[in-house]
């Protein structure tokens, strides 16, 4: 009999392909749950390094697109994300006026923002006034300490995160794990992973038990190698498989959990990428 039927309260996973279309009433419904995509467009190296490296942290939902071509198109399905815009890389401002204008009239439930270099008031009045963007206007030369406060405070407005807390990513054979026992350490793969835990296969014959805590796991996430300890939440049948779910304890250093959001945030772009790049 199963122990475990359902995530962590307030983990929903993210997916990174919308429902059919044919299912619009539930769209809207799912990401009223797991909230709303945030797309990057042409950030410049210190927006991507500041802001969105702390909206990482934030657990919000962050890609970053240079295709901007790409990125309407896939905004279709997308269609209620919120969308930042450098409009001084890419292509000139003018282009720019009218990319954001026709993305808007095509896709009304889709919010922009602007950053530039450019602090012309008159730009800046253009954006805001005249095109009427609804996530602000950023001058990209500021200090973007203060700046992201500001677009945190937009997104929790707008409500983006949905009902989740945190976000979670399935790893496609990218995470393995390792568990210590009497002869060595016991091998397996992890199926998804976030800040909150872990669900996860082993190869052999492992005797997990409901509540266990168990102490040195590595975690290996692509290229990072990480220790965590964590309880035994449960386990489920998948098939010919026994898949176990893991919550890490609070003595997992913060630090970890820093380089589990980054992880997350890479696996995500990369399943999207063909999509906005």
């Amino acid at each position: 009999m199963s122990d475990e039927k359902k995530p962590p309260e307030g983990e929903v996973k993210a997916e990174s392909a919308p429902p059919p279309d044919n299912a619009k009433k539930e769209e809207v419904i799912n990401t009223d749950i797991v909230g709303k995509k945030v797309f990057f467009v042409f950030p410049t190296a210190y927006v991507q390094n500041q802001v969105v490296a702390e909206l990482v942290q934030h657990e919000y939902e962050i890609y970053i697109s240079k295709n901007p071509k790409r990125l309407s198109h896939a905004l279709k399905k997308f269609s209620d994300s919120i969308v930042f815009v450098n409009i001084d890389d890419g292509m000139p401002e003018s282009e720019w006026e009218k990319w954001v204008r026709t993305l808007m009239s095509a896709q009304p439930n889709v919010t922009v923002g602007v950053f530039s270099s450019n602090s012309d008031d008159k730009l800046k009045e253009k954006y805001i006034n005249n095109i009427r963007i609804k996530c602000g206007y950023y001058n990209s030369k500021l200090d973007m300490s203060k700046t992201t406060p500001k677009i945190l405070e937009v997104l929790e407005s707008m409500n983006v995160k949905g009902r989740r807390k945190y976000l979670r990513a399935n790893t496609d054979d990218s995470a393995t794990i390792n568990l210590p026992a009497a002869t060595g350490y016991l091998s397996g793969t992890v199926r998804d992973v976030s800040v909150v835990g872990m669900s996860c296969t082993f190869t052999g014959d492992v005797q997990l038990h409901k509540n266990e805590l168990v102490k040195d796991i590595q975690m290996r996430l692509q290229t990072m190698l990480l220790k965590v300890e964590a309880v035994v939440f449960g386990s489920r049948d998948d098939g010919h498989e026994k898949v176990y779910v893991l919550i890490f304890t609070q003595r997992v250093d913060p630090d970890i959990k820093v380089k589990i959001r980054k992880f997350i945030q890479q696996n995500m772009q990369h399943k999207i990428d063909k999509e906005i790049n």
